[in-house]
């Protein structure tokens, strides 16, 4: 393993650094559709742009309380910012978009021109 993929003990698994949100898209006849896993996240915390070929997601997963550094036994969930870009499939209606969240999953409905 090279000298550059050994992160120090002080860094952060992510640190200095933005998450990538993890995301589905599909299309169905009328509407192209996004899928993402947002738990920990309220839809009011969320911005969302879309243009008729781009979706823009950004967001940030708060850690709810301190955790002192060197206590942790694992750390594989993501806290802190994230966004997501992405090149929609077919031009959509942006001023049709809904967004919801149910179960911990965000949904973005749009409906294709």
């Amino acid at each position: 393993m090279s000298k550059n993929t050994i992160q120090s003990k002080n860094e952060g698994w992510f640190s200095g650094s933005e998450g990538q949100l993890a995301i589905d898209v599909y299309e169905t006849k009328a509407d192209v559709i996004i899928k993402a896993p947002i738990a920990g996240v309220r839809l009011d915390d969320l911005e969302i742009s879309v243009t008729d070929e781009i979706i823009n997601i950004k967001g940030e997963r708060k850690q709810i309380e301190e955790i002192i550094e060197g206590k942790y036994h694992a750390q594989e969930c993501y806290w802190g910012a994230f966004s997501r870009s992405f090149n929609l499939p077919a031009a959509v209606i942006t001023e049709k978009t809904e967004a919801t969240i149910k179960d911990g999953i965000l949904v973005i409905k749009m409906p294709k021109k």
